[in-house]
């Protein structure tokens, strides 16, 4: 068998195993993105928005002083710009996007509210920069916006509205969830709602599932809270962390 030959053999081999593995990973995260159940486009309680984007993605608006402070930015800005106008919201009215991760579906639409100061998760500046790898050592997160890094534990004054980020490592290792006013817990992908209960987020899209258990954890160990929102799940008033040896409030 000449050279040429057993390179084609191997080149070959290597194509069906990238095609096949690309098939199969096509049609897992379709099935894990088909489970997800956002919230339609609504006023939630009093102050508080739900954007819905694509039939799997939810971001969030919070009435402000002077304007909305927004919670990721889900993925297409002329569907989150639509969304915005079925509530009479103008995205420049927008002053601080808080990101929970950078994720393509939270971060896509970030360039829409020109008029914010975008904030990112210290920690997460590793998978902002491609520093670090999202998946397979190849894939790698991309975001080019200017963003102000928000440390763990970290409390902020955004236009009236006490904020406080609380790292969240486990989908990625900068995973930061929000607490508004000592309330409103924004979770973005640390975990998700089922029959109302916090459990782990698909692992399929975790980077470390067992440090996300330890991040839900923590978060049960918080009190006072009212309300705990969800990009992919919805949200709940709930004792939602009593599997995990706390309470929602």
């Amino acid at each position: 068998m000449g050279f040429l030959k057993i390179v084609f053999i191997i080149v070959g081999s290597l194509a069906a195993a990238l095609m096949i593995f690309g098939g199969w990973y096509f049609i897992r995260m379709k099935h894990e993105l088909d489970t997800m159940r956002p919230l339609d486009t609504q006023e939630l309680v009093p102050g508080i928005y739900a954007i819905k984007d694509d039939h799997y993605i939810n971001m969030f608006l919070v009435k402000a002083d002077a304007g909305y402070v927004a919670i990721d930015a889900a993925h297409h800005e002329d569907q989150v710009k639509r969304e915005m106008a079925r509530l009479n919201i103008d995205p420049a009215m927008v002053r601080a996007v808080l990101l929970t991760h950078s994720d393509y579906d939270h971060v896509g639409a970030v360039h829409l509210f020109s008029n914010a100061t975008v904030y990112l998760p210290a920690a997460e500046e590793q998978m902002a920069n491609g520093k670090t790898a999202r998946a397979a050592l190849i894939h790698h997160n991309t975001f080019h916006c200017p963003y102000q890094l928000i440390a763990d534990n970290q409390v902020l004054d955004i236009t009236g509205l006490k904020v406080k980020g609380i790292l969240t490592p486990g989908h990625t290792p900068g995973s930061t969830c929000y607490l508004i006013n000592d309330e409103y817990l924004f979770t973005g992908d640390t975990l998700k709602l089922e029959d109302r209960k916090a459990v782990v987020f698909n692992e399929f899209f975790n980077m470390d599932t067992a440090a996300q258990k330890n991040s839900i954890a923590k978060l049960a160990g918080l009190t006072g809270i009212k309300y705990l929102f969800t990009d992919h799940y919805g949200y709940s008033d709930t004792k939602v962390f009593e599997d995990w040896g706390g309470t929602l409030a």
